[in-house]
């Protein structure tokens, strides 16, 4: 399994600065893949938050946040090997043909490091400001999808669907990589089986082992029934927001994935062992890093990160 890391692109108080800070640093350490995600705006309301069902106020954390491929391109600059992944951009929000360039860009601006993770949204407001309908988002993000990986394929383009159209074009530039990972964001049932047919590979976002088994196992069984051996996919599991990284272990109440470099490389075999080829870890909360960023707690979390590293590689998770 492999360890990936989520940027800290979000917060009034992040830097470039800080951003290629982490990003080498995060290379230094070994880790796989650098991530970042997606957010259009932040409304001053309450609105149906995607996990509970339940209006709240989207977090304070989301007043400022930076563009995510164009921060990838910046990061590629900085670094060699790690890949470059968003988790995740909302499908619906863009053009597929325009997505697919930027994505094929920083492809090859980077020498073929992209994981492109996709997500149908859940935040009305978003889709408001875009003006996009919200109905019927699982088929969209299903054929803009499609729509994208036909942009990457040779010319002429062309696609013919019920949301998107292609006239037959030349739609340059393409991607180094012969096949760009495209990954899908899900939680609810349909939208697992969804990523089981077409995608190759799930992002969950699981709140306990519990928890992640069920998806991966779903997950696994709609490949199989789509004709597809899951040993080919991707299961890259977020580390829930926020999670912490503390030097002490945390005794009850203790999040899935965080506490100490210890505790989090126990929850890390766990995930191993159900399935996820990839975790990766949160960016820097529970430092101070999403309200008031401090050289000093920056590289504390860093010295910690490297710390689970060192702890997951003696019980042998990282192992291939």
């Amino acid at each position: 399994m492999e360890l990936g890391l989520a940027l800290p692109t979000a917060g009034p108080q992040t830097s470039p600065e800080t951003i290629v800070q982490v990003a080498q640093e995060a290379e230094r350490l070994g880790f796989a893949a650098l991530w970042t995600f997606e957010r259009l705006l932040r409304p001053l309301e309450k609105v149906v938050l995607y996990s509970s069902g339940e209006p709240g106020m989207v977090p304070e954390f989301y007043r400022s946040t930076y563009e995510p491929l164009e921060t990838l391109s910046y990061v590629a600059a900085v670094t060699e090997r790690i890949k470059l992944g968003s988790a995740v951009m909302v499908a619906p929000l863009h053009v597929p043909v325009s997505l697919a360039r930027r994505f094929a860009t920083l492809d090859r601006f980077s020498g073929g490091r992209v994981i492109a993770g996709l997500g149908q949204g859940w935040q009305h407001r978003e889709f408001e400001t875009a003006n996009v309908s919200t109905n019927r988002r699982g088929a969209r993000t299903e054929e803009f999808i499609t729509a994208m990986r036909a942009a990457w394929g040779p010319d002429p383009v062309r696609h013919e669907g019920e949301f998107y159209r292609i006239a037959p074009s030349e739609v340059n530039p393409k991607p180094v990589q012969t096949h760009i990972p495209v990954l899908m964001a899900a939680f609810a049932p349909a939208a697992v089986e969804r990523a089981g047919r077409i995608a190759d590979g799930l992002i969950p976002v699981a709140s306990s082992a519990e928890d992640l088994r069920g998806v991966v196992s779903a997950f696994h069984d709609a490949a199989r029934k789509a004709g597809r051996d899951p040993e080919d996919l991707m299961v890259v599991d977020q580390a829930p927001w926020p999670t912490p990284i503390t030097r002490e272990p945390i005794g009850d109440g203790r999040p899935f994935l965080g506490g100490s470099p210890e505790q989090i490389a126990e929850d890390l075999m766990a995930a191993r062992e159900i399935g996820v080829t990839q975790v990766y870890l949160a960016g820097g909360q529970g430092l101070g890093l999403d309200v008031g960023l401090q050289r000093a707690d920056v590289d504390q979390w860093l010295g910690l990160l490297g710390e689970v590293v060192e702890a997951a590689d003696r019980l042998g998770v990282l192992a291939p």
